[in-house]
């Protein structure tokens, strides 16, 4: 697999293709040059058969981070073993679905989906086919149309793009804000350089509003040069498509996200090539400061122990200052992962939302206590909102 020279000189790569056949050898045979070792709770792993287990190329646990009563969705879920252990950590309330573009894989993983789930004692999970940078095409809805109508001609394939369409439209692989938790390990690295921003707009998407990501994946400390990117061993190997770590966290603000926390980075590096080190990092995430900012009189106090810390949206919040915050901020800091991080000042008088005139985004002054306590206060000049059109949020 590795990348070879065509006619012009130039090397001839296709990514997605080396993806997809070493990942059907891994299905049939466990190579462990695609495994970072992972401790998973002993618990979880005793209904999950043999062939799995082995079967399988991760390089964290996201499954830590689920509750009772999610819904997960699994994105690259391989041989199906985070899914199978997620769907007991949900219980019988909760969903599972798995996706993943490779049909060895997805054969593996619904080989023994009756098996487990009478074992765990409910059947919750589900496997579809698709890519994780495109959660709106179902493959196999779309293999089903070419089966029965075959594509020969420039008009068939131009109905057959109509029908891609539809499909997105009417019966996407998954639906918009559907998802409470979405988890990945060690595959976002797998996808082509140029889909990257697509599959984080594909995870805010999916995800309901306060909805959270914990993915495990493998980064660099160093930007991966482009002759490493142009080997498609390397990169199927979870190598030449890794994140360097700033960007990696990057690419979630990009995407919209808040309270991105690194909740994993190895000490020791899983492999280093040419001098770069390559470990296994898990981030987790949320979805929720999307909307209007609205003016309530509220204030937060941060804890410390810095002297003071910058969010995700430019507020400066220095230690055991009245800091004021519109509601919409206020109540994402009344929540995880913030909540133990600040003292909440609510108004003495609550202002509702119907009365509740635009907050100032640029705003940087202190909550003034007699605006909290509603007494006879001058607020200052010029209180312009820019959130109330999008601006800041």
């Amino acid at each position: 697999m590795k990348a070879s020279n065509n006619g012009n000189g130039k090397k001839d790569h296709n990514i997605e293709q080396a993806v997809r056949e070493r990942y059907a050898q891994g299905a049939k045979v466990r190579e462990e040059a695609l495994c970072c070792p992972t401790n998973y709770d002993p618990k979880y792993l005793k209904v999950i058969p043999q062939e799995i287990l082995e079967k399988d190329y991760g390089c964290g646990d996201p499954s830590r981070f689920l509750k009772e009563g999610d819904t997960v969705l699994d994105l690259g879920s391989g041989g199906g073993k985070i899914c199978y252990i997620a769907s007991q950590v949900v219980g019988a309330q909760g969903k599972v679905i798995g996706v993943d573009f490779n049909p060895t894989m997805l054969e593996l993983a619904r080989k023994y989906e009756k098996e487990i789930a009478k074992r765990i004692g409910w059947s919750n999970v589900e496997f579809r086919r698709g890519r994780i940078q495109d959660l709106k095409t179902d493959l196999e809805a779309l293999e089903q149309t070419l089966k029965k109508s075959p594509i020969h001609s420039v008009d068939d394939l131009m109905h057959f793009e109509d029908a891609v369409d539809l499909v997105k439209g009417r019966t996407p692989l998954v639906e918009d804000e559907s998802i409470d938790v979405v988890v990945s390990n060690c595959v976002l690295n797998l996808v082509r350089s140029e889909d990257k921003k697509a599959l984080f707009r594909e995870m805010h998407r999916v995800l309901k509003k306060g909805g959270r990501v914990a993915i495990s994946d493998i980064v660099s400390d160093e930007f991966v040069p482009e002759e490493l990117q142009k080997d498609s061993e390397l990169w199927s190997g979870c190598i030449s498509g890794a994140f360097q770590e700033k960007e990696f966290l990057k690419a979630f603000e990009e995407a919209g996200f808040y309270g991105v926390r690194v909740e994993k980075l190895d000490e020791r590096p899983w492999r280093i090539v040419q001098g770069i080190e390559f470990r296994s990092m898990t981030i987790t995430a949320y979805k929720g400061k999307e909307g209007p900012c609205w003016e309530r009189n509220q204030a937060v106090i941060y804890k410390g122990p810095w002297k003071q810390v910058v969010d995700d949206d430019g507020h400066i919040l220095k230690r055991g200052v009245r800091t004021a915050v519109c509601d919409k901020t206020f109540q994402i800091y009344s929540k995880t992962p913030y909540q133990n991080e600040f003292i909440l000042v609510p108004p003495t008088k609550d202002v509702p939302l119907s009365k509740a005139k635009p907050f100032d985004c640029d705003r940087t002054d202190e909550r003034d206590p007699r605006e909290t306590k509603g007494k006879k206060y001058t607020k200052p000049s010029s209180m312009k909102s820019v959130c109330m059109d999008g601006g800041c949020c």
